[in-house]
């Protein structure tokens, strides 16, 4: 699994998943399951959207 999230991309992700899973938690609502999947992949550094996109946000030398 090649890696397609790049360092900004997954730290967006890490404080949005938790954003989500607090307001979830809050509002006592189900909603807070959804932030677990951004803390995924950005944990993975994957992002299986990405990969059927053809988009790639990591750094690379050229």
């Amino acid at each position: 699994m090649k890696h397609n999230v790049g360092s900004y991309d997954a730290g967006i992700r890490y404080v949005l998943g938790w954003l989500i899973i607090l307001f979830g938690l809050h509002f006592e609502s189900r909603w807070a399951w959804f932030g677990v999947v951004p803390l995924l992949t950005a944990a993975l550094a994957f992002c299986p959207l990405y990969c059927l996109a053809h988009i790639d946000t990591t750094v690379t030398d050229r």
